[in-house]
């Protein structure tokens, strides 16, 4: 029943959303230039990796050296518009008619942090990972990683059908509002891992 809930849901969406998304493609290229998509590999199901696709936020700027500038410089004011909007995530209906992804799920996150994770956090990789979560209607990106992994576990155990329309409902009133974007100083959320200075609680 949930695999039949993401492939009608994403299939709507696709065909409602088809002008917008197709806007935001010449959009993305005339302020941002090529590629049009961010494609990066996530982890899934069982920690079997796929290429998410988002739309690209960032510009490529880089330091004397050659190395990527950090996001927060990168991020133009074209690309905030489209994280706050949540319109970046458009081109990840494609990830969940593939079955690579899920409507509702612990969201995908980077390859790297998979030996980072202790056994209890690494089950979110139980389940598909999803374009939004319990997560991200409890607090998106204002969280600490421990909270949110510990609501990820929680979806694990708990998920259901009921659940997962309360998840979407709420995820579509977060994106009106617009809440939760950013975390501290950072674009969105802070590297996992990666300990904060001590004036970034």
């Amino acid at each position: 029943m949930k695999r039949l809930l993401d492939i009608t849901a994403a299939l709507l969406a696709l065909l409602t959303f088809g002008p917008v998304i197709i806007a935001l493609c010449i959009a993305v290229r005339l302020k941002l230039g090529s590629p049009i998509f961010f494609l990066q590999e996530r982890p899934g199901l069982n920690q079997k990796i796929f290429r998410m696709a988002k739309f690209r936020t960032m510009t490529d700027q880089q330091d004397s050296k050659g190395n990527l500038l950090s996001d927060k410089i990168r991020l133009t004011k074209f690309g905030e518009w489209l994280r706050s909007t949540s319109l970046d995530e458009l081109p990840e209906l494609v990830n969940i008619l593939k079955g690579e992804m899920s409507l509702v799920g612990p969201r995908p996150l980077l390859v790297s942090y998979l030996d980072r994770y202790s056994p209890e956090q690494a089950r979110r990789h139980e389940v598909r990972p999803g374009l939004t979560g319990w997560a991200q209607v409890n607090g998106r990106n204002t969280t600490s990683w421990e909270d949110r992994f510990s609501l990820d576990v929680w979806y694990v155990d708990n998920r259901n059908f009921l659940l997962d329309l309360k998840i979407i409902f709420r995820t579509m009133r977060i994106v009106i509002k617009r809440d939760g974007i950013s975390h501290s100083e950072h674009a969105t959320m802070p590297e996992f891992g990666i300990e904060e200075p001590e004036d970034h609680p």
